[in-house]
């Protein structure tokens, strides 16, 4: 079997068995919608639920890649992870087993979100606007996850990487385009929404919905994750075992 693929498998059985921590990653972004989506009074438009989900499902798929980081920071702490370099396959199958099961992971959840958002009342998407809305997402966790994946092995501690954890998803969201449009925005953070990778994929899912092709946010964000994923390889060919 492909050795990804079994790398993905066995965290994933190991997410599935952990339920607690399942639930648990649903709670911060189904908030967000009800009691942001629902209760913030907004005057820009009429039903602020549209307009906030493509934000809370980018911010599904941040929290959930950057909480797979942790998969490896555990994976080094109980020793698999040198045991896995030291196996025949290419350690790099070992990064892409974790990009994949980190994006598998951020989807499964987005679309439980997804789900919630349209019992809310934000409008349904058509086959064609949920293609794409998985397209971005996908893009985007493969984006996040390398990046988490090299994080975790520069910073091999569990607390280190809680702390760069946090320091990184909050001021990433807020400065993006997710709560508000450009326009709405103060002076000083619209050049920093527009530079923002999550203002991106957020922007490229409203496109989606417009009923529109967001070329320009899907080919940067495609180069952004080949750029990152090089990165990522280039960092585990040079762990030590």
């Amino acid at each position: 079997m492909n050795p990804i693929l079994v790398y993905c498998r066995r965290d994933l059985i190991r997410w599935f068995r952990g339920k607690w921590g399942f639930i648990s990653a649903m709670v911060m972004p189904a908030a967000w919608l009800l009691f942001v989506g629902l209760a913030l009074p907004i005057s820009f438009t009429d039903n602020y639920i549209d307009f906030v989900t493509p934000g809370i499902l980018v911010m599904t798929i941040l929290s959930a890649s950057l909480a797979g980081g942790g998969l490896l920071i555990l994976d080094r702490m109980l020793g698999f992870f040198n045991k896995f370099l030291a196996l025949p396959p290419p350690r790099e199958s070992i990064l892409f087993g974790k990009i994949l099961v980190i994006s598998i992971r951020g989807i499964i959840q987005s679309t439980i979100i997804l789900c919630f958002a349209f019992l809310l009342g934000a409008k349904l998407y058509t086959p064609s606007q949920l293609a794409g809305t998985y397209l971005i997402l996908f893009i985007f966790g493969a984006l996040l996850a390398s990046a988490a994946a090299s994080i975790a092995i520069y910073l091999d501690d569990h607390d280190q990487y809680a702390a760069a954890n946090a320091m990184i998803t909050m001021p990433l969201f807020f400065s993006s385009s997710a709560m508000m449009p450009y326009e709405q925005m103060p002076s000083w953070l619209v050049p920093v929404a527009h530079i923002n990778p999550l203002s991106f994929a957020i922007d490229g899912i409203r496109i989606f919905q417009t009923g529109e092709i967001p070329l320009t946010q899907i080919g940067f964000l495609s180069i952004l994750c080949v750029f990152i994923i090089g990165v990522a390889v280039h960092v585990f060919r040079k762990v030590q075992v």
